[in-house]
């Protein structure tokens, strides 16, 4: 049998044949293209059971490929049973190798939601202090995939959720970003942890927005002083739920038409971005006016224009059009005309 054989039959579930074992072992460790040896292959595959025993050691499962993984990676990748791992790999300063990009096996572990499987006198808050070279904790893992309920319970406490990574991202930010907020209790979802802000000057609100996912977000935190928070590129946490559709999820009680008047460092009001995306529908009919529709920007733009542009003007009433405005985009439609920024 040859490596390529080998692998094969560890990718598809097929019968492993016999082999001498001194050749046998020199199979199992020899690598392909990718650095890969037959062990990181069924560790992938949830073929530990196949592996000589001789071979389940630290010195062999702790072999890295090109990317710098190494079998045991690949066992926490595909959850493992720990009965099939002897405890001799399941200690501390294994589990803590990490890849060339910075992913030790507890990071591998709760991106797949398989942290359970290690015992909790192992899962301390110290393991937080193992980072990615983007500086991600397992915990930013497990919010990007949305295993955040397999998160044991020593570690759902606002401290570990305020952990930022490079770019002043926290688990929240990119829980919410990725759609998953809804999983963190509630607890942990304080004004304060909101409004944590990245490099890029984003709090929570900016990313659950972004994301249209604002409706994960508490009720009470959406009030008139977080919704007017700006980023540093000028948008504020208002324009970016006008802009994804997300505005029904704001209490109907902080939405005024001072607030709808607010302005972004473009010039744009939260009706521009409704304009722009089509969600000018989301806004309460009693809250608008021909003034408020009348506004430009600093491209002269009102939220008229900017639906037209969009192809969404059927979304504005016509009465609400200042008059002249009505009559010239009547009279625009008539001719076939088409206004150009």
């Amino acid at each position: 049998m040859d490596l390529a054989t080998l692998l094969e039959a560890l990718r598809t579930g097929q019968d492993i044949p016999s082999t001498p074992a001194t050749t046998g072992h020199a199979l199992w460790l020899t690598r392909n293209a990718s650095g890969n040896t037959a062990l990181h292959v069924a560790a992938r595959n949830g073929r530990l059971q196949h592996i000589p025993p001789e071979l389940l050691t630290p010195e062999f499962f702790t072999i890295k490929n090109q990317a710098g993984y190494t079998p045991l990676h690949r066992a926490f990748e595909y959850g493992a049973a720990p009965s099939a791992l002897p405890p001799r790999l399941l200690l501390h300063d294994l589990l803590a190798v990490t890849s060339n990009a910075g992913f030790s096996s507890y990071h591998i572990a709760a991106a797949h939601g398989h942290l359970t499987l290690l015992s909790h006198s192992i899962l301390t808050p110290e393991l937080l202090t193992i980072r990615t070279h983007l500086g991600n904790t397992f915990l930013h893992e497990a919010a990007e995939t949305g295993q955040l309920e397999a998160i044991p319970p020593v570690f759902l406490n606002t401290a570990a959720f305020a952990l930022a990574n490079l770019t002043g991202e926290t688990p929240l930010h990119t829980a919410a970003l990725n759609g998953h907020l809804a999983q963190i209790p509630r607890a942990l979802l304080t004004r304060e942890a909101l409004l944590t802000r990245t490099s890029a000057g984003d709090t929570v609100l900016h990313a659950a927005a972004l994301a249209r996912h604002l409706d994960h977000i508490p009720p009470e935190h959406l009030v008139h002083d977080t919704l007017v928070l700006a980023s540093k590129a000028g948008f504020t946490v208002l324009h970016a739920a006008a802009e994804t559709g997300q505005l029904r999820a704001i209490p109907r009680s902080a939405l005024t038409s001072e607030l709808l008047a607010t302005r972004n460092d473009h010039g744009d009001s939260p009706l521009h971005a409704a304009a722009a995306g089509g969600h000018v529908d989301q806004i309460p009919v009693a809250l608008l006016s021909p003034e408020l529709l009348a506004q430009r920007n600093y491209d002269g733009l009102t939220p008229i224009d900017v639906a037209r542009h969009a192809g969404h003007q059927s979304q504005i009433p016509e009465h609400l059009y200042p008059r002249e405005t009505g009559i010239l985009a009547r009279l625009g439609a008539a001719l076939g005309l088409r206004k150009t920024r």
